[in-house]
């Protein structure tokens, strides 16, 4: 099989190699793979959860129970602060 790479996705394995933590393109690629298919996998278990959390969103948006982005970002912040103190 023969593949044919954008210049920035050649660029990005090359910067992956650099790292030292693989010794070919065929290794990082592999890697690249492996974890799509593993992020599918997850998104396809958890497709009924997602689902049912954006249906919450849209009730809650039609509702007008909504935050402005700034105090989204607000609270994103909080919520990251908070993250990062339990895991210390």
């Amino acid at each position: 099989m023969t593949i044919t790479l954008r210049p920035e996705n050649e660029e990005l394995i090359a910067q992956a190699m650099q790292t030292g933590a693989y010794q070919s393109p065929d290794e990082v690629i592999g890697r690249a793979l492996r974890m799509l298919h593993s992020e599918e996998e997850w998104l396809l278990d958890h497709k009924a959860e997602i689902a049912a959390k954006i249906e919450r969103a849209f009730g809650q948006f039609d509702r007008g129970e909504f935050l402005s982005a700034e105090e989204s970002q607000a609270d994103m912040e909080r919520r990251k602060a908070a993250w990062f103190r339990e895991r210390r």
